[in-house]
């Protein structure tokens, strides 16, 4: 008899106790406090893939090539490493170098005389030329003589006067130095060739 009640004591309060159970789509249920019963979720493992092994000569070939791949990339970038930016103020625009064909003039053939007179032009040009650099040179020549045979008297007459005249005068060319501001330039030091960005903050 005291084990038919005590079971049917057990029977309830289990059944009061799983009066709590709760099942989600999740796949986990708790239960009430009580109970103090909870499960984890369901992880779904699996197990491990095996390793597939490789044959040494496939992972020699892939490195070869990679190694190859990288030479290759090295050598271009050696090759292009000296190479001037381009300016865009000094490139042709794209529409004048369709146009090219319509922008060029037809080039006209020239008589007899009329190249007779360009090449008496270029001669009377070159003749011209060559008279003015020849007095330039003799007027030159003059000034230094006179100056010479000046000096010469002046160091005859007084020497203190004569250094004073072939010294240096320094308020002839005015010009002011302080100093380098920055450090000197490092000797075989390549500076790269790269755009400058502006990071200046703005606030609009």
């Amino acid at each position: 008899m005291l084990q038919q009640l005590s079971s049917a004591a057990i029977d309830v309060r289990l059944s009061q106790a799983l009066s709590g159970v709760t099942i989600s789509s999740q796949r986990s249920f708790n239960t009430s406090a009580p109970a103090a019963v909870s499960i984890t979720q369901t992880l779904w493992a699996e197990p491990l893939k095996k390793k597939k092994r490789i044959d040494p000569a496939v992972v020699r070939a892939r490195e070869d090539r990679k190694r190859r791949r990288l030479e290759k990339a090295i050598r271009r970038l050696e090759k292009s490493a000296r190479q001037l930016k381009p300016l865009a103020e000094l490139e042709v625009p794209r529409n004048v170098r369709t146009e090219l064909r319509e922008r060029r003039r037809k080039t006209q053939s020239l008589t007899t005389e009329q190249a007779d007179h360009r090449f008496d032009l270029m001669k009377a040009w070159s003749r011209h030329k060559h008279q003015q650099h020849v007095q330039h040179v003799q007027m030159f020549r003059r000034i230094m003589d006179s100056r010479e045979r000046a000096l010469e008297e002046l160091r005859a007459e007084s020497y203190q006067l004569y250094c004073q005249a072939i010294a240096e005068d320094p308020t002839l060319v005015q010009f002011e130095h302080r100093g380098p501001p920055l450090t000197p330039p490092i000797a075989g030091y390549d500076s790269p060739d790269g755009d400058y960005i502006d990071t200046t903050r703005t606030w609009d």
